[in-house]
């Protein structure tokens, strides 16, 4: 296989995760799916997340790549 091809195809490649965050007030656990998963993390801990606004702040526990977003939501409701 060609290697600059195999390099410029996955340029493009966008992956959504499936996340678990945990909260360093209250030891709960977050679950959710994004895109941008530094992004998604800032936002929580910003507070400018409803669900967790008032138990950040938060550490990434896990993550999981998915290539599309109907599947990362999958593993999402997994958890």
């Amino acid at each position: 296989m060609n290697l600059w091809r195999e390099a410029e195809r996955n340029k493009f490649t966008v992956v959504f995760y499936t996340y678990i965050l945990k909260s360093v007030k209250d030891g709960r656990y977050y679950y959710g799916s994004c895109e941008d998963l530094d992004i998604r993390l800032a936002k929580h801990n910003l507070g400018q997340v409803k669900a967790t606004k008032h138990r950040a702040p938060f550490i990434l526990h896990y993550k999981e790549e998915w290539s599309t977003p109907s599947e990362a939501f999958k593993g999402e409701q997994f958890f």
